[in-house]
């Protein structure tokens, strides 16, 4: 048994993890690297295993750090299995294409550019019809519903609680030395959110390939959203600013309409339009409402009243871009929740290019953004961004809330281990900047776990 790690290590994003077990060759993930532009491309064309040679891809969630680079596999010979829970497979149908469509408008954008310089055009990494090739290769399978790959690998998917559908991936593994429990928890979710049901509590296992995202920090408590997004809603409405906020079509804008719709419904929503304006947020939206498989009590109760969880008077969904536009030229107060959540695509960078200037306005960050990106750029408060390749000097305020966060924090990392803290095999930290895994390494070095590793991307450990 072999795992070799390509993506994710020491970095956030990009995840992919190849397990060989049993003669067969599973990829757990296989996602976009993020972040400057040039680099992110050539690690994402070069994928670095043999495309042709997998049996199955184990897909944690529909993220694009964890799916987006489907296309390039199944373009370069892929013609395995892709399991995924049903509300994964439903969130890729639309968010692949939608990546491919972003790909396609960047090559568009750079070659513009470098058709003026007299140089060769680029290819996009792949386009909406490669991506829409991609889904006919997804099984969709069920929560707690054990499927086998062969006579000796069994998989079974775990609730994560991170975004709809994600799951913690966990594979029996039988054979001659007897049987084998590997644990990926791929992107982990935090108790007690809006929405979506708790993670699955970890089980003792022999190895466990785990996220250490926020290894080294504490959340805000979700008390902290109300106490800073309402006066940051109020200020708008005076000087009559628009905020815009960046923010990941999937998971993230959802809990954010969850909240304001619990503002509204107790008149606390100050007297301003709210607009959710991206395509795939609001086909997202869509397929949220089909899976109330993966809802908790509280979401489910709303549904059992008859009331929508998203959606309330004063909040309007955008899909013509002409619309879109339009918004730009319209004064506030307004709200303009737009896809990316790291501000590296997508129309959120013409409403950031047409506000980030004005000092009435304000930028909300509320999500985790990469080394590189330009949500990062803003987050620490530089004076000056590049948007559409020209410079803007940033003049709106800039607001961070990190309790909306959909990764667990160190803290409920450790309470998921919990269970399990004494009976570890190898433990493999991945999905994380290196100050993130390593503080996460010496958490769990001080509570006596050993045998846990920081890899680096290329490694290969024999288990």
């Amino acid at each position: 048994m072999k795992l070799t790690f390509y993506g994710a290590t020491r970095a956030v994003t990009g995840s992919a993890h190849l397990l060989e077990v049993n003669g067969r060759r599973l990829l757990l993930d296989c996602g976009l690297h993020q972040g400057k532009r040039k680099e992110a491309f050539e690690r994402n064309r070069n994928l670095l295993m043999p495309a042709d040679t997998l049996d199955a891809v184990l897909l944690s969630h529909a993220h694009i750090d964890h799916s987006g680079n489907l296309p390039t596999l199944v373009k370069r010979g892929f013609r395995g299995t892709i399991y995924a829970t049903s509300a994964t497979c439903d969130l890729c149908s639309i968010m692949l294409p939608d990546s491919g469509h972003l790909q396609e408008q960047d090559v568009q954008f750079v070659n513009k550019k470098r058709a003026r310089l007299g140089k060769n055009p680029f290819e996009p990494l792949y386009t909406v019809e490669e991506a829409e090739a991609v889904m006919p290769y997804f099984q969709a399978v069920s929560f707690e519903e054990p499927f086998r790959i062969d006579g000796q690998t069994e998989v079974i998917y775990h609730g994560a609680g991170h975004i709809l559908g994600a799951a913690i991936t966990e594979i029996r593994a039988g054979g001659g030395g007897g049987a084998r429990r590997i644990i990926y928890s791929g992107d982990l979710g935090r108790p007690s959110q809006p929405i979506l049901r708790d993670p699955w509590p970890l089980e003792p296992n022999d190895v466990l390939i785990m996220e250490t995202t926020y290894g080294g920090r504490r959340h805000e408590g979700a008390q902290r959203i109300e106490e800073k997004l309402l006066p940051i809603l109020r200020k708008a409405v005076p000087q009559r600013g628009k905020i815009v906020i960046p923010s990941f079509s999937v998971g993230r804008t959802q809990h954010l309409v969850h909240i304001l719709h619990k503002f509204w419904k107790n008149g606390d929503l100050p007297p301003m339009p709210i607009y959710v304006d991206s395509p795939l947020s609001v086909n997202a939206t869509e397929v949220f409402r089909r899976h109330p498989e993966c809802y908790d009590e509280e979401t489910l109760a709303l549904l059992a009243r008859r009331e929508d969880p998203f959606g309330f008077a004063r909040l309007v969904y955008v899909r013509d871009v002409q619309e879109s536009k339009a918004l730009n030229d319209r004064p506030g107060p307004m709200v303009i929740i737009s896809a990316s959540g790291m501000c590296e695509g997508g129309r959120v960078l013409h409403h950031l290019a047409h506000t980030v200037g004005d000092a009435r306005n304000t930028v909300l960050i509320i999500g985790y953004q990469a080394e590189n990106t330009l949500g990062r750029q803003l987050v620490e408060k530089r004076p000056e961004v590049k948007i559409f390749g020209e410079r803007y000097t940033v003049r709106a305020e800039v607001e961070t809330i990190n309790a909306f966060s959909a990764h667990a924090d160190r803290q409920e990392l450790l309470d998921w281990m919990a269970g399990a803290l004494g009976r570890l095999g190898l433990v493999f930290l991945v999905h994380g900047e290196e100050t993130q895994s390593v503080a996460f390494l010496n958490e769990l070095t001080a509570r006596g776990v050993k045998n846990v590793i920081i890899p680096h991307a290329g490694q290969t450990w024999d288990l």
